[in-house]
């Protein structure tokens, strides 16, 4: 596996693999890996003849007030991880090389990024569209992999993708989850015990609006007011963000489960901020 540092390195490699007729997949991510990121990079290793990993932390994700400098990294556990997934490069550039000291370019999907988590993180997507576009460029990756607990995020990379015209497939994988049903995550890590221990809720929450619906129950609101009840009882170390009944591909409120919708929520515990997610099948 080779480590490359400058988008400069990254695309002369590419660019070489794509003169040789070679397909390129790549996988993005801000990496202290799990099992969620492996199972992204082992699928990735599945589409092309070669894989390429980006690990980078990326700045412009963040606001002024939330965990840039205390994200948790790892990059030599990382480095090894990679390379037993197969990746044929890592790509771990520094901020200075991804965004110019005057960089004024960014890219934005407006209608998709203000709703869910771009209620309480406004910048968050700009910054995620511009970094991954960066990266589609670099790599001219034929494949990307994304994993569906991030699932507006995919959503607006894919819409993304389509109105610039990238001819790039993006590929979902499921959530990969702890025992418990809890959403693995990096951020994982902030948890305390007792935080620990309620998290699960999370999961169990948007499971049981999955059983309403199973059961008959098409109303959004009622699905909302049930596990909001339940997230007070069994929950109460959390502070929501959000949780809301939506359309998967537009993120649009729906007012009525009549075909698969997706339960999306936001819940604070302690430093963690945890996202999940569930499509509700009528």
């Amino acid at each position: 596996m080779q480590i490359l540092v400058t988008p400069q390195e990254l695309n002369e490699q590419c660019r070489e693999w794509k003169a040789a007729g070679r397909t390129v997949a790549l996988v993005p991510t801000m990496g202290y890996y799990h099992a969620g990121h492996e199972d992204l990079m082992r699928h990735g290793k599945s589409l092309a003849d070669h894989l390429v990993v980006s690990l980078f932390v990326n700045p412009a994700q963040f606001g002024p007030a939330e965990d840039f400098e205390a994200y948790p990294r790892n990059s030599e556990r990382d480095t090894a991880i990679a390379g037993a997934c197969g990746a044929d490069v890592l790509f771990m550039p520094q901020s200075g090389d991804m965004y110019a000291p005057d960089h004024g370019t960014w890219v934005d999907v407006p209608a998709m990024a203000q709703k869910l988590c771009g209620q309480s993180r406004p910048a968050f997507f700009r910054g995620v569209c511009t970094v991954v576009l960066k990266l589609f460029l670099l790599s001219q990756a034929d494949a990307a992999v994304f994993g569906n607990k991030d699932w507006q995020q995919q959503a607006i990379v894919k819409r993304m993708a389509r109105d610039l015209n990238v001819p790039i497939r993006i590929e979902t994988r499921p959530t990969a989850r702890e025992d418990d049903g809890l959403a693995l995550s990096s951020r994982n890590v902030y948890l305390t015990p007792a935080e620990r221990a309620q998290a699960p809720e999370i999961y169990l929450g948007l499971k049981q609006a999955q059983d309403m619906v199973s059961r008959g129950e098409k109303d959004p609101e009622l699905l909302r007011a049930a596990v909001l009840r339940r997230w007070a009882e069994r929950l109460p170390l959390g502070r929501l963000d959000y949780l809301s009944v939506v359309h998967p591909e537009t993120l649009e409120t729906v007012n009525c489960v009549a075909a698969p919708a997706l339960a999306a929520c936001a819940v604070h515990l302690g430093k963690a901020r945890l996202i999940d997610n569930m499509l509700l099948y009528p």
